[in-house]
């Protein structure tokens, strides 16, 4: 299924040049993707991610695959794959700030006609320093809107330890902060704790950014090595979030009938990320989870080659979860 063949088989000539990514968007033939909308934002419930893009893949362990990435999705690459999602529906790319990335992603939307929706999470600044404070929020906030960011939102590498510290009114005032540069602020979370906080403390939150996946996968952890991580978790409240996620056994949820149950309740859009456990899911099985259970989008990394079939498997299930039990909030 996610076999390069498949886009092979879409384009003439094989190989695209970085000039020919337009060229891509108007052969290509694809069905409609449902959308949804956060704010005045219209946005595909398929989105495109970003870790394949960035180079942090997950990959339990096998230290190649980042380099893998870096070897395949050269910059002419990376332009293709924007385009080929454009051309099945998908509208919309997520990513932590990171120069090399916004530069690519302006010069697609500048020189290659591109029109895909950008939210971006304030994380790197333009000197490689993480932002991880108000000042470097003030100051980053709005040079990612003068870049042409569509939407933002606090990334969980900030947010989980926020909360885990006591601080957890800090992303409030981000969320402050991206708020009066007049677009859709978010939160992401590898922990349902931080959507829990923001919600009993009333945070100005206009999305979320969960990870969200079931454990019926091989190497998905045990439920006894859950619940001992989170006996420890809750002996030592403010030490690791490891009971959230874990590179080995590799797993980003690990409490997805909980984070059901809480996000039915939740009236904001819900993007939910990570819905493949980094590839150990497939995308129907994933897709479908995340869909019928509450998911008003999906964040999906995706390689060129995999983009047709993934936004197909999207507009199935999005057709089979129409009856689920959340109401859509986007």
């Amino acid at each position: 299924m996610r076999n390069r063949r498949n886009f092979l088989k879409m384009v003439s000539g094989g190989a695209l040049a970085a000039t020919a990514a337009p060229q891509v968007a108007r052969t290509a033939a694809a069905a409609p993707m449902p959308r949804g909308k956060i704010g005045d934002l219209e946005l595909g419930r398929l989105m495109l991610g970003t870790n394949h893009i960035t180079f942090y893949m997950h990959s339990r362990g096998l230290r190649y695959v980042d380099e893998l990435s870096r070897q395949y999705n050269t910059d002419e690459k990376i332009f293709e794959t924007f385009a080929m999602a454009e051309a099945h529906g998908i509208n919309t790319f997520m990513t932590h700030s990171e120069p090399r990335i916004e530069k690519l992603f302006k010069e697609y939307r500048d020189k290659h006609g591109g029109k895909m929706k950008w939210i971006i999470a304030p994380w790197i600044d333009g000197d490689g320093k993480q932002v991880n404070d108000l000042e470097g929020y003030n100051r980053v906030v709005p040079r990612l809107i003068d870049g042409g960011a569509d939407a933002l939102y606090v990334p969980g590498m900030l947010a989980g330890p926020l909360v885990n510290e006591g601080k957890g009114a800090m992303i409030g005032e981000m969320l402050n902060i991206i708020g009066a540069s007049g677009v859709p602020a978010g939160v992401a979370s590898h922990g349902l704790d931080v959507v829990q906080y923001c919600e009993t403390n009333k945070l100005p939150v206009e999305f979320y950014v969960k990870t969200f996946h079931h454990l019926k996968y091989p190497n998905a952890p045990k439920p006894e090595e859950l619940a001992a991580l989170r006996e420890r978790q809750e002996r030592y409240p403010r030490g690791d979030l490891k009971a959230d996620y874990a590179e080995v056994p590799g797993y980003w949820c690990g409490n997805p009938e909980e984070t059901a149950a809480f996000m039915k309740g939740v009236a904001k859009p819900w993007i939910a990320f990570k819905v493949m456990a980094a590839g150990a899911i497939g995308p129907q099985d994933g897709f479908r989870y995340a869909f019928e259970n509450g998911a008003d989008f999906i964040l999906a990394g995706m390689f060129d080659f995999q983009i047709a079939d993934d936004a197909t498997v999207a507009r199935n299930v999005l057709v089979a979860a129409a009856k689920r039990p959340r109401p859509w909030c986007a």
